[in-house]
């Protein structure tokens, strides 16, 4: 059931399309003019409005503008004197869609349920967004995260290259991804490439596509993710593990903003921002034969250097009351309250796989302990498995 306004002047739609719409179970307002709407609007939230166009005073085009400026409810619009002109100045102006009276009942309604829809799809989409965004979110008080925070700030609405260093586990991930979020690409995709997971036999094929026939199983043509990411973020992960055939190749891209498919023979310009990372140390795997140091020097214009947590052991209280909210929400349970003995506890360990070494210690105690997590917990349950 939706609720829907209905914005008319004349007496007999307006209770038309409130008795058709409430036969189908929707919850109806109605409206006399565009200022009783516009009220409406302001004191109640619609899932759709019915907004007539040719009303005295206050017209439905300058109704919907105004609506526009505070709401993003679908709007249809209905006239009886529909134009094609008309309908496409509507949509223009931001209408969801455009109905000719009098409306075909049929149609009404399907527009209305399309309108009810995407308006959930967009909530769900906003919702979905800031659950991503949550669970990328650096979090920290101590005086790395603030200048960590600086250095992005920075960094990111420049078109620079970014090489970020750091352990395992110490979160280079978020940084590349605040980045991005943080940069004017922010609407163009994200592709991760993770550069040790995948074989070196197939590593050109994911970075730059093939065509069909180009080997046994290029059964059809694919896209890289050099294009995929075009106008976007490209973040090579653990850069420092890719074969010196495909650096190669990474470094002519950088070069051009031009790739080549794998059997393929035509130039692809692509538009990608790069931002890489590692746990080695490039200037020793270059000292082994083992990464080029042109390739190194193209895509360390920014070095950013995430430290290990056992250096910000300060950051730990935040992190672990972030992860018990997430990881209970996940859960669908109640958040659980952690002691500050307990988080003084947390704070003497070493901490070799860092954050994500942390997050599966805070899961673990959720999982094993009750209602709120004490020193004893950390001893009984994190202690002996520590390396």
């Amino acid at each position: 059931m939706a609720k829907v306004l209905v914005v008319d002047d004349e007496s007999s739609i307006r209770r038309t399309l409130k008795d058709i719409l409430e036969f189908e179970k929707h919850d109806v307002d109605i409206a006399a003019n565009g200022i009783e709407a516009i009220d409406l609007v302001h004191e109640n939230g619609y899932d759709v409005i019915l907004l007539d166009i040719k009303m005295p005073e206050m017209d439905g085009m300058e109704v919907l503008s105004k609506i526009m400026s505070f709401s993003d409810v679908p709007i249809i619009m209905i006239s009886g004197h529909g134009t094609i002109d008309t309908a496409v100045e509507a949509i223009k102006k931001g209408a969801y869609d455009f109905i000719v009276k009098p409306p075909d009942l049929n149609r009404l309604l399907i527009a209305v349920r399309n309108a009810v829809d995407k308006k959930e799809l967009v909530s769900q989409t906003i919702q979905l967004k800031k659950e991503v965004n949550s669970k990328y979110e650096i979090v920290g008080q101590s005086d790395f995260i603030v200048s960590l925070h600086k250095m992005i700030s920075k960094v990111a609405p420049t078109t620079a290259r970014v090489l970020i260093t750091g352990e395992n586990g110490s979160g280079k991930e978020l940084v590349a991804r605040q980045i991005h979020e943080q940069s004017t690409r922010v609407k163009a995709p994200f592709i991760e490439v993770n550069c040790a997971a995948i074989p070196t036999e197939l590593i050109e094929s994911q970075l730059f596509g093939h065509e069909k026939g180009s080997f046994t199983s290029a059964i059809k043509q694919r896209k890289g993710d050099f294009e995929l990411a075009h106008g976007g973020t490209l973040f090579l992960d653990e850069i420092g593990d890719m074969s010196i055939g495909a650096q190669a190749k990474v470094l002519r891209a950088l070069q051009e903003n031009k790739i080549i498919r794998v059997g393929g023979e035509k130039d692809i310009n692509v538009d990608v921002r790069i931002i890489a990372a590692t746990n080695k140390n490039l200037r020793k795997e270059i000292d082994n034969g083992n990464f080029r140091e042109d390739l190194y020097h193209r895509l360390s214009v920014i070095i950013i250097e995430v430290a290990p947590l056992r250096d910000r052991k300060d950051d730990i209280p935040v992190l672990v009351k972030k992860f018990i909210d997430d990881i209970c929400a996940s859960q669908g349970r109640p958040p659980i309250t952690i002691d500050d003995e307990a988080l003084a506890e947390l704070k003497k360990f070493n901490w070799s796989g860092n954050i994500r070494e942390l997050h599966n210690v805070v899961e673990r105690m959720i999982i094993l302990c009750n209602n709120s997590i004490t020193s004893d917990d950390v001893n009984l349950h994190v202690k002996p498995l520590m390396l």
